[in-house]
């Protein structure tokens, strides 16, 4: 009888330690990023990589493929979503050919923390899984208002006669204030502002020096508008063949890159007196029209939501504006 509980326990443990083995299986994940390799967001990305990899072992393993090269800015929300590459550093503004409400988190009035709480981030969640095949894991940069640059100055928000450079980010405020805009990759808008193909730009506060775009802007508008939003979206498929443990521990490293946001607010104040040393200068709205020109900006980016997704459009107004 002893014999023959031994031989059940064995059978047993063995039956057990598969999944257990399974599940201790290194996972590798390929990841891209819609920015530039020389963007500070993929600095951030790839030190965030170092260490999630440095403390994954035997557990997940992240490979970072590149930017743009490898896989065009506005071809990655597709590549997440057919499984091309596992997952990606983007902008919802870049992938509204997948789904066009992946445009409204720029819309968002409070921090990715608050809206865990309250329940933005859930819904943003049922919304990307349904819509675009994704997990949306982190938010990894807010803090920063999205402004117009320039090189001819106004004295009125009013952009007519101007030919602007957009993404969906601001197309439609922009066409509101009379531009006529024009959508290209970030890679091409310092050859359309050195030959005059366009006289400005939509971008956050941060990060022209990076592209070089400093050297052909001369004014940039305040008060600034909208919060910038980068995170890293995950291929709904790749991430449910993942294992309960590499799931909890991708969350992890996502939460955990997420607590490093309030980076964005000194950069934010860093970058205006760069720009400032740079001979930037600032054409300033103030007062009544300061609100008139938020307001403004606010009803086109919601109007424009509203327009290609009413019901989902009218629950994000109300989970992501200010309480």
């Amino acid at each position: 009888m002893r014999r023959v509980a031994r031989f059940i326990a064995a059978i047993v443990a063995s039956v057990l330690a598969v999944p257990l083995a399974a599940g201790a299986q290194e996972v590798t994940l390929k990841v891209v990023s819609a920015f530039p390799e020389s963007s500070l967001y993929v600095k951030r990305l790839e030190g965030w990589i170092e260490r999630a990899n440095a403390d994954g072992k035997g557990i997940l393993r992240l490979n970072f493929i590149g930017g743009p090269k490898a896989i065009p800015t506005f071809e990655v929300g597709n590549a997440v979503r057919t499984g091309v590459v596992d997952m990606a550093m983007s902008t919802g503004a870049f992938y509204t050919n997948v789904f066009p409400e992946s445009d409204a988190l720029k819309l968002t009035q409070m921090p990715i923390a608050e809206q865990r709480k309250t329940g933005a981030y859930d819904y943003i969640n049922r919304l990307w899984n349904q819509k675009g095949n994704m997990y949306y894991l982190a938010r990894i940069v807010e803090h920063q208002s999205f402004h117009v640059y320039l090189n001819k100055k106004i004295d009125r928000p009013d952009l007519t006669g101007l030919k602007i450079r957009v993404t969906p980010v601001y197309r439609d405020f922009f066409t509101a204030l009379g531009a006529t805009v024009m959508q290209t990759a970030p890679g091409e808008v310092y050859t359309a502002l050195e030959r005059g193909v366009v006289d400005g730009y939509g971008w956050p506060v941060g990060g022209i020096f990076d592209l070089n775009w400093h050297e052909r802007t001369k004014f940039r508008v305040d008060p600034g508008f909208y919060d910038a939003e980068v995170s890293l979206i995950v291929n709904l498929d790749a991430w449910k063949k993942l294992s309960r443990a590499q799931r909890d521990f991708l969350t992890r490293q996502g939460l955990a890159f997420e607590g490093l946001n309030d980076f964005w607010k000194t950069y934010a104040q860093e970058e205006i007196k760069r720009q400032a040393q740079a001979g930037i200068q600032v054409i300033r709205f103030e007062g009544a029209q300061a609100k008139q020109y938020l307001d403004r900006a606010y009803e086109a980016g919601w109007a424009g939501i509203l327009k290609v997704s009413p019901e989902h459009g009218a629950k994000m107004r109300d989970l992501f504006s200010k309480r």
